[in-house]
């Protein structure tokens, strides 16, 4: 990310290019007097009706940039995740006694498709709620094929009931949500937004920064007195919001949640100065979300305190909260990945190599991590048997 100049703007912009979407962000940037909230410019970018990132028909999701995607996410890596993930979904079904899987975000129903083979029968609805007509459409298309006979539990939702009660499932769905940018330069902070420089002869986006009101900060201690002039950081609160809302909701059951962050202490580290936002196109990353509007996943790691918090003043228990690799050993994976033996040399390469992905530090085992709640019954959630984090949140 740029740091801004003195006027406010960064000192590389990006153009507007002849996109649909970048001349409407362009055209409501101007009917805000010249300046947009991030929060704001991220949520266009990524779900405008028809024209987002996630709205506007992109696949997406794939294992490599030639299929036209842009990033892969574990479900798609091995069936062996949804597989042991199904082991704790199950026990929570039974805990909270509950019939009903609930899973937000559903990518390319690649995780839909492991939890109704693992739990089949056990479940009286499969429910889904995605905002991607595209992604809903292979979703419908891949359960259709995969499982025929149960398709008929399968419902998908356009917007949240009245009452949730089963267990909500959701991977990589928290760090897509809309996040606000805060900017320190040493005496206080700004809210960072998004402006146009229209003094070339292309409009471009600029970064641009206003006061933040009086009292508004990172919710960090000392926060004023550890950050380096030039720190950028992020704040979650549609993401907080959104988990307040299904604790709220849900009668009973439970909730497990798989991202990419950190807990607040580390989220906040005064090293952190640029954050944690970051784009994904044809599986490569970049920092600039002002470039390849509408092109490109905008995402920022989760603050896992806010998270937990928000799930508590919403009702919720946390249950547990550990990295993914731990959660996954707990669950049965090493289990499962025996019980492959009988596949061929090359399929069990092929689950090796993806169970090495899903577990190593340097991988995805220790940036991702796993939060659970739970409404009714306590129960000691298999996933947390070893190695809770609890207290570090």
């Amino acid at each position: 990310m740029q740091r801004p100049n003195d006027k406010g703007h960064s000192v590389v912009a990006a153009p507007v290019t002849g996109h649909p979407l970048a001349e409407m962000m362009a055209h409501e940037i101007r009917e805000r007097g010249g300046w947009m909230r991030f929060e704001r410019f991220m949520e266009l970018a990524l779900y405008a009706p028809g024209l987002g990132y996630y709205s506007g028909g992109r696949r997406v999701l794939g294992r490599m940039p030639q299929d036209g995607s842009d990033f892969v996410t574990a479900p798609e890596l091995t069936p062996l995740f949804g597989e042991v993930l199904a082991r704790q979904v199950a026990q929570a079904l039974e805990a909270t006694g509950t019939a009903e899987v609930w899973e937000f975000g559903a990518g390319t129903g690649a995780l839909a498709e492991q939890l109704l083979d693992a739990l089949g029968e056990r479940l009286t609805r499969y429910t889904i709620v995605d905002l991607s007509g595209t992604l809903r459409d292979r979703q419908h298309q891949r359960l259709i094929k995969s499982h025929p006979e149960l398709v008929h539990k399968v419902v998908w939702a356009d917007s949240l009931p009245d009452a949730i009660e089963g267990v909500i499932v959701g991977n990589e769905v928290l760090d897509a949500m809309p996040v606000h940018l805060m900017a320190w330069d040493g005496q206080a902070w700004s809210e960072r937004g998004v402006a146009l420089d229209e003094t070339g002869p292309a409009p471009r986006f600029v970064w641009a920064d206003r006061p933040a009101p009086e009292g508004v900060r990172p919710p960090t201690e000392h926060a004023d007195e550890v950050f380096a002039p030039g720190t950028v950081t992020e704040t979650h609160g549609q993401a907080e919001a959104f988990v307040t809302t299904l604790a709220q909701l849900m009668t009973r059951g439970a909730a497990f949640f798989v991202d990419y962050g950190f807990p607040e202490a580390e989220y906040y580290l005064p090293q952190r100065t640029g954050g944690t936002l970051m784009c994904h196109h044809a599986h490569r990353s970049d920092p600039d979300p002002l470039s390849q509007v509408g092109e490109k996943d905008i995402t920022a790691h989760v603050n896992f305190t806010g998270i937990a918090l928000a799930g508590q003043e919403g009702g919720w228990e946390v249950l547990g909260y550990t990295s993914q690799g731990r959660f996954l050993m707990n669950c049965g994976l090493g289990e499962a990945l025996a019980a492959t033996g009988e596949a061929s040399n090359a399929e069990q390469l092929k689950a090796r190599h993806a169970l090495q992905m899903l577990v190593a530090e340097h991988e995805m085992g220790e940036l991702f991590k796993v939060i659970g709640f739970v409404k009714g019954p306590w129960f000691d959630a298999i996933g947390f048997a070893h190695g809770d984090r609890t207290h570090t949140l």
